[in-house]
Parts: C-alpha cells; structure tokens; sequence
C-alpha cells in the first residue's frame, strides 16, 4: 500500500474548490461532516466519483488482463492521484506509467516504486533528477522511451556524468508516419536498439509503441491500421532478440491506450518464442473512471469484437454537479459550471440527472434533448427541449449533474474530489496533482 497518511492528515482550508467550508478541516474527518450532494451541501460546482463504479471497473481492468495473460501499468496522468495509484496498484497493477518526470517524482512520493515513463527524458535537469531517484532509492524501477540514436547519446552521457551504478532501462520506441514519436521503420529502431545494447550504462528492457493516436472516423480502417502496428511492434521485438540485444529477466512489450486495449491484448496473447520471457504491459488510464462520452462510446464498439468479455459492464463513475443559477429563456438553463470544471476537449459534458435539494425521491433522469451547448470559464448553456415539462418544472436552484467525456481534462480542474456512496452521501476524498 501506498503512503496516504500525509493526505488523509492534511488541513483542507475554507475557498477547498468543492467544498463549502467556513473553517478548516482535516480531510480524514470530511465523512463526518455528513455531507451529501443531493441535500447541496457541498459548494457548488462540485466533482465527485461514484464510489461502488470505482471498485467495479478496477475489478473488471483486472478481470480483462488476466483473461488476456497481461499485466496493467494505468497511465497515471489520467488522474495524478495517489489515491487512485493505490486502489489500481491494489488491484493488481504491475506498476504505474506517468509522462512525465515530475509526475514520477510526485508519485515516488508517495510510494510507487515501479514507473513506466511512456515518453523521453530530454531535459538535463529532468534527467538528472530521476536519475538522483534511481541512485538514492535502489528498490525504485524506472523505465523511460527513446527513438534515436542523439536521445541515446544523451542518456548515456548523463547517466555516467550522475555515477549511477545500475544502467538505465529503455524500451524503444516504435512509430508511425505521421504519429507523434517513435521510429518510423523497423530498421531505425533496430539501430537504436543496437546503440542501446551497446552502452555499459544503459539497457534494453523492451520495445514500445502507442496505438491511440489512429483513432480517426474510418473505424473499419483504425482497426487494420491498430492490428498492423500491434504486429509490427511484435515484429520489432523478435528481430531484437534475435540479435541478443536484450537484457534483464523479461523482455517488455507495451501498448494500449484506453481505445483499442482489447486489440492490444489480443495481439499480444500469441506465443512469441523468444529468448526470455515477454511481459505485455497495457497502459490504459482512463478505463478507472470510464466515461460518458468518448470512451463509451469506443466500449460499445470493443463489445461487438468481443462478445465473451463482459464490456458493458464498465462504468462512468465521474460527474461534476452544478446549480441552475439563471432561466433566461424558455429553453435554456445557466449552470454554474464552466470550462474551468469540466472536460470540453472532445465532447462537451452530458447533462444526465437534475435534483431539487430537499427533494426525497431520487434524481429524476433529463429527458432525451438536453445538451450543454457551449461553455464559458465559469457558466454552461444547457439547452432544453422546447415544449417539454423540464422547460416548465426546471427552476434556479436545482441540481443538474453533468457527464464527462475523456475524464483527463476534468480531473486536472480539481485539486480535491468527493468519493460518494450510491445515494451521494460523501465518504471521502482523493486529490490530485497537476
């Protein structure tokens, strides 16, 4: 288990984003404050997860990889919550992938003693200070990309300059023409990997790519283009080995974003005879909190390849709760909720629930219509249907809950979120750090 107690132990002062506090509070003792979203007795807007969510879809990710005989590294940015480290490391991860190094340093912090870095170490300072990491804590594994031969140079230059006394891990990093990083062909990543193999002071652990980026309109070819790469990641790792170029027990292989992770392990469940044994590591972040969007979409997709794993069963857990503040107009609602709380990268939130405080029964779901159609930093439009009954019972002051798609962008907006039961009663908080 991680080290929380500094969290749990921490004064969360009044102006805490989400919490409607008059004086200071341990955060250990929020349950006591018998808050509950449904009566707003939080301040408003607020980010909260589901609680009973949470643990089912970190007991699905775990079903999922073992049935596909993988292991999971969640990408951490996703979250940059120790809290939610601990719960996926609890639940079987192999260790945790961050992007950068200050993420890596934040969650050594806390514990995390296995760091998969899915980008490169450019900086010297950067470099040098994971490095210090690695020569100060011997029992911290830490991994990093790299997809030339100056990156290369680079490292090696360095980690001598630091006098670590173990080589540095490195997985070659495989790409695509027109991708983001990554060699673009077999044989440059052969060099690299050569000149990897070459230096005492570094060491190949593996080979990596990202599959992520060929989501595009034209699924029928994303999932051609995902195959074909996922074979030439496989493709990459048997000519490595065939050269000797590996070193360390297992031999890495690595992919799977949140998009396409069933096609990534199925690529990778096919027996490679190689000269040590493989660990297939997906990365898949954003699978803790799911969402209503984006990635939701994409699951109903993954259910028709893969109709003996229960895919439905995946489940937003994330929403941010807002207030109507304003009725304008017949049709339109103003919210008080804005760009600064909630994800519009991709999609722009889901209106799914509205709530009276003080109301017994349960939130009342928003009829088919409703949408959020555009946002300013600190308000949401939501539009409603014209002529139906929510033009006329919807007033200032009730509750709307919003869905999120690609919860990445929500979660960097809150420096502490509510974890509520099923009846929103608040049970505790995790924090964040961007």
């Amino acid at each position: 288990m991680l080290n929380l107690s500094t969290l749990e132990q921490q004064t969360l002062l009044p102006g805490t984003k989400g919490l409607a506090l008059s004086q200071s509070l341990q955060q250990q003792n929020i349950a006591q404050q018998h808050w509950n979203v449904l009566n707003a007795d939080t301040s408003f807007p607020v980010a909260v997860l589901k609680q009973s969510a949470l643990q089912h879809n970190l007991q699905w990710m775990k079903n999922f990889c073992d049935t596909m005989n993988v292991v999971l590294a969640p990408h951490g940015k996703t979250t940059m919550s120790p809290q939610l480290f601990d719960m996926q490391l609890e639940n079987g991860a192999w260790g945790i992938t961050l992007a950068t190094v200050n993420q890596t340093l934040i969650a050594h912090r806390f514990g995390v003693r296995r760091v998969l870095l899915a980008n490169q170490l450019i900086s010297r300072s950067d470099t040098q200070a994971v490095l210090a990491l690695m020569k100060a804590d011997p029992h911290f594994e830490f991994f990093a990309l790299t997809d030339s031969l100056d990156g290369v140079q680079r490292m090696a230059e360095q980690v001598q300059a630091a006098g670590l006394n173990r080589p540095l891990p490195l997985l070659v990093e495989l790409g695509f023409a027109g991708g983001r990083t990554g060699c673009r062909s077999q044989d440059d990543a052969l060099a690299v990997a050569r000149a990897i193999h070459q230096s005492p002071y570094l060491q190949l652990a593996g080979i990596e790519g990202y599959e992520g980026l060929l989501v595009g309109k034209h699924r029928d070819q994303d999932l051609v283009a995902v195959k074909a790469f996922i074979n030439d990641l496989i493709t990459l790792t048997q000519r490595a080995d065939a050269e000797g170029l590996f070193a360390g027990e297992n031999i890495l292989l690595s992919a799977g974003g949140s998009a396409y992770f069933d096609l990534v392990g199925r690529g990778f469940e096919q027996t490679l005879l190689l000269s040590r044994p493989v660990t297939s590591i997906l990365r898949s972040g954003c699978y803790v909190t799911h969402d209503h969007g984006f990635y939701n979409h994409l699951l109903h997709e993954m259910q028709a390849r893969e109709s003996a794993v229960d895919i439905d069963n995946l489940r937003p857990a994330l929403e941010v709760w807002s207030m109507v503040q304003s009725r304008p107009e017949p049709d339109l609602a103003i919210l008080t909720m804005g760009k600064r709380d909630a994800s519009y990268d991709i999609d722009l939130p889901f209106p799914v629930q509205t709530h009276r405080p003080g109301s017994t029964s349960a939130p009342l779901d928003l009829p088919t219509g409703c949408k959020i159609e555009k946002m300013n930093d600190q308000h949401a439009y939501l539009r409603l249907p014209k002529d139906s009954a929510i033009c006329e019972t919807l007033q200032v002051g009730d509750l709307i809950a919003c869905g999120i798609s690609h919860p990445c962008t929500t979660f960097d907006k809150w420096p502490v979120i509510l974890v509520v039961d099923d009846d929103y009663q608040v049970q505790s908080a995790i924090n964040t750090f961007f």
